[in-house]
């Protein structure tokens, strides 16, 4: 018996201490190599580091250090994503993840764009690069984090590897793969048409941007010399065949097997780079001094991304004697800020979403392949995936002028997604086979990106922390190239704008919505769209701009395609009637614009649902949408307002989801509605509709029309939540089923329950939902209401006092499980508050809960 509890003892020493090792010394002093001068970090309560150096080399320096004392195990499994080299961290299981990563060639890309970049941002990457390092030198890798101790005890002999310039280029991939525009809808309507849907059904399923109830970023413009001007409107018709598939859905049912595997590993990667989910976004508004009782701008942003553990944002401050001085959220492993405020600009992002990803069928003969009737030859090249406790893996990827082959994926499609660790079963998974090369006369698929077109994106993330006003923003934004995103912006001085960065192709025929044949070169891209021909915005007459992936601008004034698949606008347009409603704003107010939960389809057809004539326990269900205000608080006293609101919410949402499964029966399982603002969209204009086809239900003899469906749905939604949440409706609460559970990104998802304690904090009840301006959403087409994507941060910025800004991030600064600052924002950022984001140095200072020191 001493003998056991000696061991049990040792065992859970060893355990705290494996835990704690690895934490960040935040007070002291400690040797950076490489310093010209000491550099002093301060940090708050909830670790937020803000650096103060005398140079620009030693603040990017610190920056690294820094953030590799708290996340650099998320940096080294991102790298390994991004360069798809998971493989040789977790084994076998991750080849077809490598193999997907590898054919569209992310790392290859990055190699190209170092070089191009400016001399000045290389010396930024390889200082932070050095940080690091520094960091990194003379630890173990049990000493750097937990996971690589389990690494080690999982048999894996992993050598942290030094960090590169190169490695923080390579993540701009994963960036733009998370935000690649409309790639996912043009799969799924050729797999639908190829599947036996007429066009006009699938058409219906898409139906235009709502542009009479629901505004575009732009109130209008036009184009003349090549330089775009706002409010100007010169009428334009649409481009020659749009909203016309250009191949016969024969020729799709050809290459469905491979559609299939490119949307599989499209949904697959987001598990792994953080990535936000099909059919969410982002909001940024920004409001002019006319409309705040500050009279200055405040400017807000916070985008939606797919839940993750840790949060994929870390906040920092870098301030420096040489003038640049920044605040606001990075992304471990990238030097700078992404998203925040210098001294006199602040900005934010969302998601442009436009059409930067295209499928061409080719017809491929062995390694050549069709264009306008002369054979070509492929580009061929041969990748070598190194496996832990296993043999390399050899495949092929082959290249036309329109981009890879795909075909790799779909020979792996059963392993695509596979996360690290063990199957379902527990048992290993095995090394799939490489791809067998394409048989003669073989239809293939091509993927044509920009983000694999090496540019200068680095470049503009540093202009764009330093741009002191409109002008200087705007020539950042010139070189922003991929991802496109929507840039909000504001000044010191009062003025506020907007801005449509990015690399947008120009096609020859064809809109972008449908594959397109690779043989017929006049659907080719032929250029890109001029930066100086994208739309602004600067001091609109409205004083306010609203970003939520919507439409940019009326297409019947903008001669350029941007996209046909835009957000439907139900966030960006309720943004907008909430300022308009609420002026003047305060930092609070706007602040709490951010956490509204207001469903407006919930609004559109709750009269409908009220018209049904239900009985019983349904009957009781559906008296909870009288008098609902359409808010979805996750919970609430019971006979409050809240309370009966998060009843509400919780019976309207189970109706929804029933209504969605019960109408569109017809579609393929892969293709379910998800439930975001497109079916929104969709479901109301077929309310108006109450015989249209969609309501029959194929399995019945019976013709089914809209009240019957309406009232299967709500009768079904009733019997769902009395046995889930009791047979008392008045005590249903939308936070008992709409939960958020954090799982870490690797060793999270391990499938065994101890490790998966050790990284992954209890679920969460949350409010809002899908297409909602609190965008906690869910998949209808799955089980369950669990969330899938979540607004990754928030951040509210005062220009008229920055030290009075406001944010807040999903979980906490530090990567490290059992960390003080691993989950401590969590619940601030679940119940809608937000931290001082502080600016001035003696508040900093004088704030500070830690103060260490990095010394040459």
């Amino acid at each position: 018996m001493v003998v056991l509890l000696v061991l049990i003892a040792g065992v859970g020493y060893y355990g705290v201490w494996s835990v704690r090792r690895p934490l960040a010394q935040y007070d002291g002093t400690l040797r950076l190599a490489g310093l010209s001068q000491p550099v002093t970090v301060y940090r708050d309560a909830q670790a937020v580091p803000q650096i103060y150096a005398h140079t620009a080399d030693d603040m990017y320096k610190a920056q690294g250090y820094v953030t590799a004392q708290e996340r650099f195990w998320e940096m080294d499994f991102r790298r390994h994503v991004t360069s798809g080299t998971l493989a040789e961290m977790f084994g076998a299981s991750q080849v077809a993840n490598d193999e997907y990563i590898r054919t569209m060639g992310w790392r290859r890309v990055a190699e190209q764009e170092l070089p191009m970049l400016s001399p000045q941002s290389r010396q930024y990457l390889q200082d932070y690069a050095d940080g690091v390092n520094a960091y990194l030198a003379g630890k173990s890798a049990g000493q750097v984090s937990l996971e690589y101790t389990l690494l080690g005890l999982e048999g894996a002999d992993h050598r942290i590897a030094p960090w590169t310039p190169l490695d923080s280029v390579t993540w701009l991939k994963a960036m733009a793969w998370d935000l690649r525009g409309n790639l996912d809808d043009e799969i799924t309507r050729a797999d639908l048409l190829a599947g036996g849907l007429t066009r006009a059904q699938v058409e219906s399923l898409y139906p235009p941007y709502p542009g009479s109830t629901n505004a575009p970023i732009v109130a209008g413009g036009s184009v003349e010399n090549g330089v775009f001007t706002p409010l100007r409107r010169i009428p334009v018709t649409a481009p020659a065949g749009y909203r016309t598939p250009s191949v016969t859905a024969g020729e799709l049912r050809e290459v469905a097997p491979q559609l299939t595997a490119i949307g599989r590993g499209m949904d697959a990667l987001p598990a792994l780079t953080g990535a936000r989910m099909s059919g969410i976004g982002s909001n940024s508004y920004v409001v002019s001094g006319a409309l705040t009782r500050t009279g200055k701008p405040i400017l807000e942003n916070d985008p939606h991304l797919a839940p993750s553990m840790p949060g994929v944002w870390f906040q920092i401050g870098l301030h420096c004697d040489c003038g640049r001085n920044v605040t606001g959220f990075s992304f471990s492993g990238m030097p700078g800020v992404i998203i925040g405020h210098n001294d006199r600009v602040a900005w934010g992002f969302t998601n442009l979403n436009p059409d930067v990803t295209d499928l061409f069928l080719e017809k491929v003969r062995g390694d050549k392949y069709l264009v306008d009737g002369v054979w070509k030859d492929l580009a061929v090249r041969t990748e070598v995936i190194k496996v832990s406790g296993g043999t390399p893996v050899t495949f092929t990827v082959r290249e036309t002028d329109n981009g890879p082959l795909m075909d790799a994926v779909s020979k792996n499609i059963r392993n695509l997604g596979r996360i690290p660790g063990v199957d379902p079963s527990g048992a290993p998974l095995s090394v799939a086979p490489a791809p067998a090369a394409i048989p003669a006369d073989a239809y293939a698929v091509a993927m044509r990106w920009t983000a694999l077109t090496p540019g200068r994106t680095m470049d503009a993330l540093f202009a764009l922390n330093q741009a002191q006003d409109f002008t200087q923003f705007r020539a950042a934004a010139a070189q922003f190239e991929v991802p496109a995103q929507n840039l909000t912006y504001a000044d010191v001085d009062g003025n506020i704008g907007y801005q449509a960065p990015g690399r947008i192709p120009i096609r020859g025929k064809g809109d972008g919505r449908w594959p397109v044949p690779g043989w017929d070169s006049a659907y080719g891209w032929k250029g890109y769209i001029p930066p100086a021909a994208l739309p602004y915005a600067y001091n609109p007459p409205s004083g306010v701009i609203a970003t939520a992936n919507n439409q940019v601008i009326d297409p019947h004034s903008y001669p350029y395609l941007l996209t046909g698949d835009w957000a439907d606008g139900y966030r960006s347009q309720r943004l907008l009637d909430l300022v308009r409603a609420q002026a003047p704003l305060s930092v609070e107010s706007a602040a709490n614009l951010a956490f509204d939960q207001h469903s407006t389809v919930a609004a559109s057809i709750t009269p409908t649902l009220l018209s049904e004539r239900l009985t019983g326990s349904a009957a009781k269900a559906q008296d909870l949408l009288r008098g609902w205000d359409f808010q979805q608080p996750a919970t609430g006293p019971a006979g409050s307002t809240a309370g009966h609101s998060s009843a509400a919410a919780a019976y309207f949402n189970a109706v929804w989801k029933h209504l969605l499964a019960d109408t569109f029966d017809e579609l393929p399982a892969p293709w379910k509605p998800t439930g975001g603002e497109r079916w929104w969209l969709v479901m109301t204009n077929l309310m108006k509709q109450p015989a249209d086809a969609w309501w029959d239900v194929r399995s019945t003899l019976a013709v089914e029309k809209r009240d019957d469906i309406v009232t299967k749905a709500m009768t079904e939604a009733s019997a769902e939540l009395t046995g889930s949440l009791g047979g008392d409706p008045a005590a249903w609460r939308w936070g008992a089923i709409h939960t958020l559970s954090l799982r870490n990104q690797s060793f999270g998802t391990s499938g065994i329950a101890p490790i998966e304690w050790l990284f992954n904090p209890d679920p969460v009840a949350v409010g809002g939902g899908g297409g909602i301006v609190d965008a906690n959403a869910y998949d209808a087409s799955q089980p369950g209401y669990a969330v899938n994507a979540v607004p990754s941060m928030r951040m509210v910025v005062d220009l008229s006092n920055l030290d009075g800004s406001r944010w807040i991030q999903l979980t906490g600064e530090s990567g490290h499980a059992f960390g003080p600052h691993y989950t401590d924002q969590l619940e601030l950022w679940r119940t809608g508050k937000f931290l001082p984001m502080r600016w001035n140095q003696d508040t900093i200072g004088h704030e500070a809960r830690n103060t260490l020191t990095l010394k040459p």
